[in-house]
């Protein structure tokens, strides 16, 4: 899906796919003239797991502080994108195995597929890579990283945080929204011609104003429980997600030019 968003300094608009150059020439060009202050930073990209999504129009850039926490990462992605009602949620930086250890992995595999419960405690220990939320960023994150977000364990959104560039300055704050794609064009999955803004969570229907009122009719569940907005985020209709609050002007429905 096609997308593209603005940038926080320049105002231009970019696509999805060249935005990241021009993000990087305003931080360096930042950088030389020394407006900021010694330290250290990154350039990252969040956007939805293609493994569970596939391709996908919502991105956000962020600049992050190296002295920052990834417990205060953890709540700006919950404010702009994630949180409805205070979800557990985990960052996961990728977990390499030697050649001896994917070996043990697999001969534990076989012998709990064999009936041997007890050693299912062993093959769970702590292989997940999971991240300390009292981290701090610079002691994480370095370029081409690649961690792994996962938010509410039961409906759950997972995201890819991808280290785009890292920084030989302090961000002018420890988290910096750089830009964010603009309200995708959906349209209603009914008429398809005017724009989504209402979801159905019970049979993930997708409205319009007018076709919204005829759904009512039809399924119980919309006006109880199902009735969701339309809004700027991969978290869009899943349990109570109703909207962030980061940048709400971008966050609700497309609308007609």
């Amino acid at each position: 899906m096609t997308s593209q968003g603005e940038c926080r300094y320049c105002k231009k608009t970019f696509k999805k796919t060249s935005i990241s150059r021009h993000l990087i020439a305003e931080l360096k060009q930042r950088g030389q003239q020394k407006k900021e202050k010694a330290g250290k930073s990154f350039l990252v990209k969040v956007e939805p797991d293609k493994k569970y999504y596939g391709a996908s129009g919502f991105f956000l850039f962020l600049w992050l502080d190296g002295d920052d926490t990834m417990d205060n990462i953890d709540m700006f992605l919950r404010d702009i994108w994630l949180d409805c009602c205070g979800h557990l949620s985990a960052f996961y930086k990728p977990v390499q195995r030697n050649k001896s250890e994917n070996q043990e992995i697999h001969s534990l595999m076989e012998l709990l597929e064999s009936g041997d419960e007890a050693l299912l405690e062993k093959l769970m220990e702590d292989n997940s890579g999971e991240i300390p939320f009292e981290e701090k960023a610079k002691d994480i994150l370095y370029k081409d990283l690649q961690l792994k977000y996962q938010y509410d364990f039961g409906t759950t959104t997972y995201l890819t945080v991808t280290v785009v560039e890292e920084l030989a300055f302090a961000a002018v704050d420890n988290e910096v929204l750089l830009s964010r794609n603009e309200p995708l064009e959906i349209l209603c999955s009914v008429c398809r011609k005017e724009p989504a803004v209402k979801i159905c969570s019970a049979d993930w229907g997708l409205f319009c104003g007018k076709c919204a009122k005829k759904h009512a009719k039809e399924c119980e569940e919309f006006d109880d429980y199902g009735k969701l907005p339309v809004v700027n985020s991969p978290r869009m209709g899943c349990c109570g997600y109703d909207g962030g609050r980061i940048d709400t002007k971008r966050d609700g429905f497309f609308k007609k030019r």
